[in-house]
């Protein structure tokens, strides 16, 4: 190659070569990634193996172990993929809908479809298999899009698209109903995201909804002082 020559630009076999590689490296590491998290949310990390991984994917356990040193590892960019999804689809949800209620429910929408073209996102609440810096990496972002979601609520307090209530509850619960369906959604035959938000509709979103006609809206008592 000639010095100061852009190696992007450069063209032939010689570029081409390890462009083609590294796509299909990354192609590689998505479909171990999916698999990985399909397998840790059914059986949990303790009962999942990398063998059984490797296997649903036809890899030797030799080839898996090239992409990841150790089920750790694994399990750590299963989580690092996951938040970096559910932080594509905040953003986007935070740019595109105007109202507290409407980034909600645009989130909630991104987030069933991309499960369902994607795959699940690894179950957020045990962390206990990962070192202390992966376990704070992981915390301290899911705590940042914990905040983003809570915001989300307490814009819709304020513009009135959501009755009054409190965020950080509100927030935990969405959150515990997102992490229970990676369980059992998989054993309904049939199921699809449209589907799925409708019911989430029911039990949830429009719970938070002003009632616009009939009584007067109905306020949550504040909880007691502790």
């Amino acid at each position: 190659m000639v010095k100061g020559q852009d190696p992007v630009a450069t063209t032939g076999t010689y570029a081409s070569k390890p462009l083609a590689q590294s796509l299909k490296s990354a192609k590689k590491r998505d479909a171990i990634l999916r698999a990985a998290i399909k397998i840790i949310n059914l059986k949990s990390f303790a009962l999942a193996t990398m063998s059984e991984i490797a296997a649903t994917l036809d890899l030797r356990d030799a080839s898996l172990y090239y992409y990841y040193p150790n089920k750790q590892a694994l399990a750590f960019a299963c989580h690092l993929q996951s938040l970096e999804r559910l932080e594509r689809m905040l953003v986007i949800a935070d740019r595109e809908a105007e109202s507290g209620a409407g980034k909600l429910e645009r989130l909630l929408t991104d987030l069933l479809h991309d499960s369902a073209e994607n795959g699940p996102q690894l179950y957020f609440g045990d962390l206990s298999y990962l070192s202390d810096a992966q376990r704070e990496e992981v915390s301290d972002w899911g705590q940042r899009l914990t905040a983003d979601l809570e915001r989300f609520v307490e814009e819709g307090i304020q513009d009135g698209s959501i009755v009054p209530c409190e965020p950080q509850l509100v927030v935990q619960l969405l959150l515990g109903m997102l992490i229970w369906l990676v369980k059992w959604v998989p054993t309904i035959r049939g199921v699809t995201p449209d589907r799925l938000m409708a019911a989430m509709g029911v039990v949830s979103l429009t719970g938070l909804q002003p009632r616009r006609s009939g009584s007067a809206n109905r306020r949550l008592k504040p909880l007691p002082a502790t």
